[in-house]
């Protein structure tokens, strides 16, 4: 019977757990053994009785945890001692931030451990319960407005007073991934007056059926602009400059804007200029999604409210899922569960298929090496 390990996360400001009493009872009925470090579901409201009722044995230290253990499931990268203590050839599942962190993979491959970047999960229809780029980033959308909402000085939606009338927030949702589609559901729901764009034609639909506005200069490149397989293409300098013109007019109107852009690997993209935050009003907010990664915001600062000069406020708030630790706790634990079912054979046996196609997208260490194609070199 293999042995899964959960422990608490070591990096500053994570209330996120691995695994729930939820799952740990499935992972126990699927034929797993689990060993919870005692205090990991502290921040993420799971107590340790919950996991013990749910059939999880509890250990003092992440040390006793992961020392014996087949498995490690993480939210993060395992700190340097819980990779000490990794038995060699153990199998690590976390979000990894491979790209960024590439110490934490040498270290991995050092140890002889089999690491799984759950961020290179890829998506195809069989692999969509265990995405957790997608779990993740719908409620870092939804948080976003929150942020963003509680941070204006001024309510969400219209209200009709004997004191007057109380005009809508204006909210601009810049790219329309998963985060970017909730956090236009978010703001619709509180009242917001809301528009969004994308760069990639057919989320103008999404964006509407969610009652938005789509933003773009529409005409016919822009109409080309998507490859078959749905990707964005390069667009020419003269529509680049046409669209950076309408997206400017439309900030200097607007009180919230949040931005989602990321790009795997790289570094975010900047899709606010410093000269459209200064045409923003006092009172005005940006909420960038993308801080961890450099941010789409110019003077946007990791962890830090930046007031501008003309008093727009810019929200550089890292971890939004950890913010609301218990549903994105739940939801990134069943991913997780969803992955540890790959582990077992049609028997139920411990017996990982290395050449499955899901495991081989998100295998980034084994046998003392670094082995994911993207990552060598």
């Amino acid at each position: 019977m293999a042995l899964i390990a959960v422990t608490k996360e070591s990096r500053a400001g994570e209330t996120r757990v691995a695994a729930t009493p939820e799952t740990v009872k499935k992972l126990i009925a699927a034929g797993f053994a689990v060993t919870v470090e005692a205090g990991a579901g502290l921040t993420a409201s799971y107590p340790d009785a919950d996991y013990e009722a749910a059939g999880a044995s509890l250990a003092k230290t992440a040390k006793a945890a992961v020392e014996k253990a087949d498995i490690l499931f993480k939210v993060r990268a395992p700190s340097d001692d819980e990779i000490a203590a990794l038995k060699s050839g153990a199998i690590v599942a976390a979000m990894l931030n491979p790209y960024q962190e590439k110490a934490t993979l040498e270290a991995l491959a050092a140890k002889g451990a089999t690491a799984f970047a759950m961020e290179f999960i890829p998506r195809i229809t069989r692999a969509q319960v265990m995405d957790v780029l997608s779990s993740q980033a719908n409620l870092a959308g939804y948080r976003a407005v929150i942020e963003g909402a509680e941070a204006f000085g001024k309510a969400m939606p219209m209200m009709m007073t004997a004191a007057g009338t109380v005009a809508a927030a204006k909210v601009f949702v810049m790219g329309v991934g998963v985060a970017g589609l909730q956090a236009i559901a978010t703001a619709r729901r509180l009242g917001a007056v809301v528009t969004a764009t994308d760069v990639r034609p057919a989320t103008k639909e999404q964006v509407e059926s969610l009652g938005a506005k789509f933003l773009a200069v529409e005409d016919e490149e822009f109409k080309n602009a998507q490859t078959a397989g749905g990707y964005a293409k390069e667009m020419s300098a003269e529509y680049q400059a046409k669209q950076a013109a309408l997206v400017s007019s439309h900030i200097a109107k607007q009180d919230i804007v949040i931005t989602t852009a990321l790009i795997p690997g790289r570094p975010a993209p900047k899709l606010v200029s410093a000269e459209q935050v200064a045409s923003m009003r006092p009172g005005s907010i940006l909420v960038d999604l993308a801080i961890e990664q450099g941010g789409n915001v110019v003077g946007a600062k990791l962890g830090e409210v930046a007031v501008t000069a003309n008093g727009a406020k810019i929200l550089g708030i890292p971890n939004l899922p950890g913010r609301i630790a218990v549903d994105a706790s739940a939801l990134y634990a069943r991913n997780l569960f969803a992955f540890a079912g790959l582990f077992l054979n049609k028997e139920g046996a411990f017996a990982p298929d290395f050449e499955d196609e899901i495991l081989k997208a998100a295998l980034v260490t084994q046998g003392g090496a670094i082995v994911h194609p993207s990552l060598k070199g």
